[in-house]
């Protein structure tokens, strides 16, 4: 997800966009917490019923809108520029790619030690390629997602980028126009057109909650803001918006970028619009801004560690003391003090590694 993208800019300028897409990768790891509080509660005799009333999901549609938000907001200075698609691809690649290509490597080695865990028909080779090529196609069980699931997301944002690519080579307000329109009209193709299953990904309307927010970033490009209480008052309606949609979307093409991409759309828009005043570089405020950076590795390795805090209290008897809650509120714990360790030691110096090689001169 380039949401959990590093940014190098002021950190008064994106405290709240770092602290929201940290949350939105936290709501993630908090659903999949519960489902497996829910097994957890059944192999030790206990009750847990899981909380429901949130779209925990939707934190995937945040991460969507502040990805096109992100990305004309770095952007700016690549805009009309010749070179400007080589360098943005290799940036966004070096971005995204190395962590996800190591969890889904550590996924393909615990499914050769352990194949049950996977809980899914051996991948074929191709199966395999694609995924690390962020190409989407259906997998032995029909489902039309990479090896490791949690890839779905990139193989949409692998997507946008590309098209980001295409048209960042021109003027931003023509190129942000255009990209716009390509995303409406593919998203219009992919609601009323049977495609293949790999282009009928690509074309499913969600795509439309990137154009959301790349219209945010062109606005605040443009200088505008929004006042204190008219954020507040969009946090709060995008707040009682999801809790009214509740965890079910519902079913149509539109349905979800319309009722959780609008919301998202808002928490960004309440996040990114701000006035531009000086904030006081506090330890929240660098909680916040970290909580952002690590946000990318909270997503992509929140499920090897719930699943490995469950298995430690289950086996060591811990499990029937801490109790289902106990063990949410610890896996979360778990999964932020593990994705520091591996932002700092692997993510941070493999994505600098990486865009060297990428932007060397040749």
């Amino acid at each position: 997800m380039s949401g959990a993208s590093s940014i190098e800019m002021p950190l008064s300028k994106l405290l709240h966009i770092q602290f929201l897409r940290g949350l939105a990768a936290l709501s993630v790891a908090c659903l999949h917490a519960q489902h497996d509080a829910v097994s957890l509660a059944a192999r030790t005799g206990q009750a847990f019923e899981p909380f429901t009333r949130l779209p925990f999901t939707a934190g995937v549609d945040v991460f969507f809108v502040i990805s096109g938000f992100i990305m004309v907001y770095a952007s700016r200075p690549l805009f009309g520029k010749p070179e400007a698609r080589g360098v943005f691809l290799a940036r966004r690649l070096a971005r995204i790619a190395p962590l996800y290509w190591a969890v889904t490597t550590l996924y393909l080695a615990i499914g050769l030690v352990a194949p049950a865990v996977l809980n899914q028909p051996q991948p074929s080779a191709g199966m395999v390629i694609a995924s690390y090529l962020f190409v989407p196609v259906a997998r032995g069980d029909g489902l039309v997602q990479p090896v490791y699931s949690l890839g779905w997301t990139l193989n949409y944002e692998m997507f946008f980028y590309v098209l980001f690519a295409l048209v960042i080579v021109l003027p931003m307000r023509s190129a942000l126009a255009r990209l716009m329109a390509i995303l409406a009209g593919l998203a219009v193709l992919g609601a009323f057109v049977r495609l293949p299953a790999t282009l009928a990904f690509w074309t499913d309307p969600i795509i439309l909650e990137f154009a959301l927010g790349v219209g945010l970033g062109w606005l605040q490009n443009r200088g505008f803001s929004l006042s204190r209480p008219v954020r507040w008052g969009l946090a709060v309606a995008a707040f009682g918006i999801l809790l009214a949609a509740g965890p079910n979307p519902g079913a149509g093409p539109f349905i979800r970028p319309l009722v959780w991409g609008i919301p998202a759309a808002m928490l960004v828009a309440a996040a990114a619009l701000r006035e531009d005043r000086a904030m006081a570089v506090s330890p929240f405020t660098r909680f916040c801004a970290f909580l952002g950076d690590i946000s990318y590795a909270i997503y992509l390795i929140h499920p090897f560690v719930i699943r490995g805090i469950g298995e430690v209290i289950v086996r060591t008897g811990v499990a029937t003391h801490l109790g289902p809650i106990g063990f949410v509120i610890v896996a979360l714990a778990g999964t932020v003090i593990a994705a520091v360790i591996v932002h700092r030691a692997f993510e941070r110096p493999a994505t600098a590694s990486m865009r060297r090689r990428l932007e060397r001169p040749a």
